[in-house]
């Protein structure tokens, strides 16, 4: 009898046992759901954090780090040195009286014209502002502004032989000189020309001055201002517009600098600024009203 009651003593505090330990592992399980649920939310703060990060303007990301980059290549009359090495041009000094708006310095960057996204994308510059023609491509790949000149694709030719070339089909056996990514470029692939792609639009011009190639597909508003009697090449000449285009200024896609720009040309349109700068360069006939 006693053996039985002891038994039975014995198996009651086992079960008293492992009751208690279960009771301890549903506690820990409980503890740890909560933990968890905590983490997660405190992971969905972050990301809601970084979103609000990503999401800030482009204009204040510009007026926070206190310079506006503007991408560019060698392009007069839009871009291109004076005697003392300053950065000068339509577009130029028109990106200057923006930034003067801004309250930041503007820094121009000459770029690889073929990388012109990429470097947008990367942050490296925050616009492209060097008479850019407004390509499906590019309107694409960019938040544009407005058009603000009209252009052409042109052929340039030395003078001499311009009289023998009136039309395409009297150009095919020529070899051109265009920019990598530009709408000359474009151009000549359109109308099934031989064509050497080069780093600049100017690059182009010693090509045809030195007889490297026969000829060059340019902008029109380039050609005004670099070929021609007055000029560094008076031997070149121009002949065919292959193309009509307008010319616009490209932020990264979704920014909010585009826009701000295109309030900024129309109080210089406004106030006369825009055609003041635009006679100084001679592009005063090109500029589309905002």
């Amino acid at each position: 009898m006693k053996k039985k009651i002891v038994s039975m003593v014995m198996m009651a505090c086992m079960t008293l046992s492992l009751a208690a330990c279960g009771g301890s592992t549903s506690g820990t399980q409980e503890d740890a759901s909560e933990e968890s649920g905590l983490e997660i939310e405190e992971s969905d703060t972050a990301e809601t954090a970084e979103d609000g990060d990503s999401s800030e303007s482009d204009v204040d990301y510009i007026k926070g780090k206190g310079s506006l980059v503007v991408g560019i290549t060698d392009f007069e009359p839009m871009d291109y040195k004076d005697d003392s090495g300053e950065w000068i041009g339509f577009d130029a000094d028109i990106a200057k009286k923006v930034g003067e708006d801004l309250g930041v310095d503007v820094e121009f960057v000459e770029i690889d014209w073929d990388n012109k996204i990429l470097e947008l994308e990367n942050k490296s510059i925050d616009c492209v502002w060097n008479g850019m023609t407004l390509t499906d491509e590019v309107k694409n790949a960019m938040e544009c502004t407005n058009a603000y000149c009209n252009n052409a694709q042109v052929v340039v030719l030395p003078a001499d032989k311009a009289d023998q070339y009136a039309d395409i089909e009297s150009m095919k056996d020529l070899t051109f000189a265009v920019e990598a990514g530009s709408a000359g470029e474009a151009a000549a692939e359109e109308n099934g020309l031989s064509y050497t792609s080069l780093t600049q639009q100017s690059d182009t011009l010693m090509e045809v001055s030195a007889g490297t190639s026969d000829a060059s597909i340019i902008d029109l508003l380039m050609a005004g201002a670099m070929i021609g009697e007055g000029t560094s090449y008076p031997d070149l000449t121009h002949v065919l517009e292959l193309t009509t285009e307008e010319y616009g200024i490209g932020c990264r896609k979704g920014s909010d600098l585009a826009a701000y720009i295109n309030d900024e040309l129309k109080k210089f349109q406004d106030d006369g600024s825009l055609e003041e700068v635009a006679e100084e360069y001679g592009v005063q006939d090109a500029l589309v009203t905002q």
